[in-house]
């Protein structure tokens, strides 16, 4: 009885936040707030979760600084291209051997092999400093107004390759996004992970049952269970391979086999049509048959120009669709989406610095939220835009005018389409709504003082664009639009 009085009690307390006075007071906030208080404000606020996260791209540089470091401590070491000599021919600057790409990083065991020539382009990671080692932080994140699509495809995934063939270095840099992302009032994160290809210091193959051990190991450590965040994971194949349907095979019977796993995904560049969706058509239905049911969120949409991929992933069996830009220029399957059971992943930062949008007055997520396309706000790859997920909120917020019951929706779908058991996904939605009334009712009692103590993760997309930055630092690039006066 008594769990049922606390039940109603916070069930009438959400439908009364969602009338009109609930209404008014972020309205009037957000017409007297600056840029920097909106940012303060969206900090504080708990968020449900992270559905969309590509945990080696969620690595903000310093930190890939920081872990290619500690690695020594597990007997890894890394060497960075910083000169370029000629000493071979015929190459050029993108792939997975990239000659010509400056800062592309790479283990120890693959330096020792290298030509003595090659080997002089080459400098210990420890031993840069000063302005080189800034050149090499910047070679991590695309924070350029020329670096679009190419550079993010083809060059930032060469440049830390190397690092993420150590398993150790995964499982701390996904515990470093477990911590960020509880300082943000996160809940939950289900990020894509992989278990394949890795190697020991000295090159040798680390399985993946061993892998999946290590990251285990690493959650079951204090620092990781502190932060409060429910993680699980996904698998994911590169679409456009050779071997993908084999791949795809190989890591759907894996997810099926471990209960921490709980998706499979699809991921590369959709401009690449040896991936498009219904290549994988059959694979995905010999596998229901033989296997069972594996959940699917799939990069679909993810283009500039109309096609039928978000249609064709949801007849692979997509529960989710990951960013879904052109979904709008495919009405049958818009109409087909309208008030679930599917939902699209938003990647605001992401679609904007890949050049799938221009500018946000192109980007569909608002027409999406309001005809009732279930969506919630993600991060795809936030290490290399420099961005967080309370980022993605005040990108949302500043450019679309979301209401507080919109911002709510959002947090709230974050866990209602999480790929978890219901009772999980019912007891974090409960903790959402408990934690999301209790700070309406003190943002209403206080005002701006709630707010007197909150330090944003200032990072370099919102003082790039927007000119919101950390105290004494002025935006590298102008920002695209004014800044608030104080920001």
């Amino acid at each position: 009885m008594r769990g049922f009085r606390r039940h109603a009690v916070l069930l009438l307390a959400g439908l009364l936040m969602a009338g009109p006075a609930a209404a008014d007071w972020f309205e009037d906030f957000k017409d007297r707030a600056t840029d920097r208080q909106l940012l303060k404000f969206l900090t504080a606020m708990p968020k449900g979760g992270d559905l969309h996260n590509h945990i080696t791209g969620a690595v903000h540089s310093e930190w890939f600084w920081d872990l290619a470091l500690a690695a020594e401590a597990d007997g890894y070491r890394y060497y960075t291209k910083t000169t370029i000599d000629n000493c071979r021919y015929g190459t050029d600057e993108y792939g997975p051997d990239a000659y010509l790409l400056l800062f592309r990083t790479i283990p120890e065991h693959e330096y020792r092999q290298l030509e003595a020539c090659e080997r002089g382009e080459y400098q210990p990671v420890a031993s840069l400093s000063g302005e080189m080692r800034d050149r090499w932080l910047e070679a991590l994140r695309l924070d350029k107004p020329h670096e679009g699509r190419a550079e993010f495809f083809e060059a930032l995934w060469p440049r830390i390759g190397g690092m993420l063939t150590n398993p150790h270095l995964v499982a701390d840099l996904l515990v470093r996004n477990m911590q960020a992302f509880g300082e943000e009032g996160v809940l939950y994160l289900e990020v894509q992970i992989p278990v394949h290809r890795f190697a020991a210091p000295d090159g040798s193959p680390i399985e993946p049952e061993a892998v999946a051990d290590i990251y285990r190991a690493r959650l079951a450590r204090p620092d990781a269970r502190a932060t409060g965040v429910t993680v699980r994971f996904q698998l994911a194949v590169l679409r456009f391979t050779p071997g993908a349907e084999q791949a795809l095979d190989t890591v759907y019977r894996f997810v099926a086999r471990h209960p921490e796993f709980v998706g499979v995904n699809l991921v590369g560049r959709e401009d690449n049509d040896k991936g498009y969706p219904l290549r994988f058509l059959d694979t995905f239905r010999a596998l229901r048959r033989e296997v069972g049911d594996v959940h699917l969120s799939i990069h679909a949409g993810e283009v500039d120009e109309p096609n039928a991929h978000v249609r064709d992933t949801l007849l692979l069996g997509a529960d989710r669709i990951g960013h879904g830009l052109n979904l709008i220029s495919d009405p049958d399957t818009l109409l087909l989406m309208r008030h679930g059971p599917y939902l699209v992943e938003i990647n605001l930062i992401s679609n904007l610095l890949l050049g799938y949008v221009d500018d946000y007055d192109q980007h569909p997520f608002p027409e999406y939220l309001r005809i009732g396309v279930p969506v919630a706000l993600s991060t795809d790859d936030r290490g290399m835009w420099d961005s967080t997920l309370t980022d993605e909120f005040f990108v949302a917020v500043k450019e679309f005018d979301l209401t507080w019951q919109e911002i709510r929706t959002l947090s709230r779908n974050s866990l209602a389409h999480a790929f978890l058991p219901e009772a999980e996904r019912a007891a974090l939605l409960e903790q959402l709504d408990e934690r999301l009334t209790r700070f309406e009712r003190a943002f209403q009692r206080r005002g701006d003082a709630l707010l007197a103590g909150v330090e944003p993760q200032y990072r370099g997309f919102l003082c790039r664009r927007y000119g919101v930055c950390a105290p004494a630092v002025a935006p590298a690039v102008a920002p695209a639009v004014a800044p608030a006066d104080d920001a």
